[in-house]
C-alpha cells in the first residue's frame, strides 16, 4: 500500500531514471552479441538467452540481497515495488492525450498517444489507441508488478517489470529479433500468464461482467498475444467498446481482430478505463490485504 501510495504521489522519475540505465545497457549488450550476418540462425536463439540472463541475474541478485536484510528489507521492498509499478505515468500519459482533444489538438494528441503505443503517429487514432493502452499497460504495468510482489516481493516485481521491459525492447518478430528476442518474449508470457487472466478477470468484475467474460471466451484467441488477447478483450468487453481493427506499425498496416462490441471509443472513454484500472488496484489491495491477514492468522493458530 505504501508503494502504491508512493507511486500515485510522486510518480516515476523524471530524471536518472533506471530503467534508462537499464536500457542503455541492453541496448549495448545486444549491439555486442546480435551480430547482424547471424540474426537468420536459429543458434541466436541460445545468444538470446545467454544475453538475457547475463543482463537479468546481477539486478535480481542485488535486490534479493538487499531484501534479506534484516531492518532494511521493508523499505528495499517497498522502493522495488515503487520502482515497478507505473500507476501515476498510466494517468498522466494518457490523460495527455485528453487534454490535447479537448483543446480540439488532433495533432498534439497523435503525438501523446504514439508515446504510450509502437504505431505510426501519422495514422494512429489516439482515442482508441489510448485505451488499448491503458487497458493493456494495466497489466503490464501495474497488475503484473503487484501479483508478483505478493508471490516474492520486492524481487519478484522487479523481476516482472525488467522482463516485460526487455520483451518491449527485443521481443519483436522482425529479421533482427526473431531469434534473439525469442528468449525474452517467452520469458515475458510465462511470467505474466497468471497476471493477465488476473487482470481480465479483474476488469470483467468491475465493468460489463457477462459481455467481458464472452468477449474474453470468443475473441482473446483470436489476438496474436496469448497474454494481451485476455485482458484486452475482457477490457474492451467490460467497457462495451469495440477495439481492435486496422493499425499502421513502421509503416506497414496490420489489419487485427476486432475485440470487445459496441461502438468505437470516444475521448471519454479513456477516463473510464483509467478508472477500471484504479478501481482494479483498490480490490487487488483489499484481496491482498485479506489474504496477509489470513495467513498471519493461520500461522499463529
Amino acid at each position: 500500500m505504501a508503494a502504491v501510495l508512493l507511486d500515485f504521489i510522486i510518480g516515476e522519475p523524471r530524471r536518472f531514471h533506471p530503467l534508462v540505465g537499464f536500457g542503455w545497457l541492453a541496448n549495448k549488450l545486444e549491439a555486442w552479441l546480435n551480430i547482424a550476418n547471424k540474426t537468420n540462425n536459429a543458434k541466436q536463439r541460445w545468444v538470446g538467452m545467454f544475453a538475457l540472463a547475463l543482463l537479468l541475474t546481477p539486478f535480481i541478485l542485488l535486490a534479493y540481497w538487499l531484501c534479506h536484510i534484516p531492518v532494511f528489507s521493508i523499505v528495499a521492498d517497498t522502493l522495488l515495488l515503487y520502482f515497478a509499478i507505473g500507476h501515476k505515468s498510466l494517468h498522466d500519459h494518457a490523460r495527455a492525450v485528453t487534454r490535447a482533444l479537448s483543446n480540439h489538438d488532433e495533432a498534439s494528441a497523435k503525438i501523446a498517444a504514439s508515446y504510450m503505443v509502437s504505431r505510426d503517429s501519422a495514422a494512429i487514432e489516439p482515442v482508441p489507441a489510448t485505451v488499448e493502452s491503458v487497458l493493456e499497460n494495466g497489466n503490464d504495468g501495474v497488475f503484473g508488478a503487484l501479483f508478483w510482489f505478493f508471490i516474492a516481493g520486492g524481487t519478484g516485481a522487479l523481476l516482472f517489470r525488467l522482463a516485460n521491459t526487455m520483451d518491449a525492447m527485443w521481443g519483436y518478430k522482425t529479421p533482427r529479433f526473431y531469434y534473439f528476442g525469442w528468449a525474452a518474449a517467452r520469458l515475458d508470457d510465462v511470467l505474466d500468464y497468471i497476471p493477465a487472466r488476473l487482470s481480465a478477470l479483474t476488469y470483467a468484475i468491475l465493468g460489463n461482467t457477462k459481455l467481458a467474460l464472452n468477449c474474453w471466451k470468443t475473441q482473446a484467441p483470436l489476438w496474436d498475444s496469448p497474454n494481451a488477447g485476455p485482458v484486452m478483450s475482457a477490457g474492451a468487453g467490460a467497457l462495451g467498446v469495440q477495439l481492435g481493427g486496422a493499425a499502421r506499425y513502421q509503416g506497414e498496416w496490420h489489419e487485427r481482430p476486432i475485440l470487445g462490441a459496441g461502438e468505437p471509443p470516444i475521448a471519454g472513454d479513456i477516463e473510464r478505463a483509467l478508472k477500471l484500472v484504479r478501481h482494479g488496484v483498490y480490490l487487488w489491495l483489499l484481496v491482498m490485504l485479506v489474504v496477509s491477514i489470513f495467513i498471519r492468522l493461520v500461522g499463529h493458530a
